[in-house]
């Protein structure tokens, strides 16, 4: 799931579609265990994504800005969970079925 992470954040830079993709498709290769395994581990690689974007918005803003900062991290970050599990998560959890398959 790190491992999957790792390329579709790495990919999501140059490619914003084929990245979260790519992760998947890793993040379901490694997994091992068939189509359903490798789309929750690609599921998973996406979300821990948008985990940590969030956390980096909240405290970046907390830094620069204070409480207000914080408190505008706070509903960014909220919103781009929701986002990110609708984007980020499906195409990943798309890319995993995909590596899952392949592997089985």
């Amino acid at each position: 799931v790190i491992v999957g992470w790792l390329v579709g954040v790495l990919l999501g830079f140059l490619l914003p579609v084929l990245g979260p993709l790519a992760g998947g498709f890793v993040a379901g290769w490694i997994a091992r265990g068939g189509i359903w395994n490798g789309a929750k581990a690609g599921l998973l690689a996406g979300l821990l994504g948008a985990i940590v974007i969030s956390l980096l918005i909240l405290i970046g803003g907390t830094v620069l800005l204070g409480a207000f900062g914080f408190i505008a991290g706070l509903g960014a970050s909220i919103l781009i969970v929701l986002a990110a599990f609708i984007y980020q998560g499906i195409l990943s959890l798309i890319g995993g079925a995909i590596g899952g398959a392949l592997h089985h």
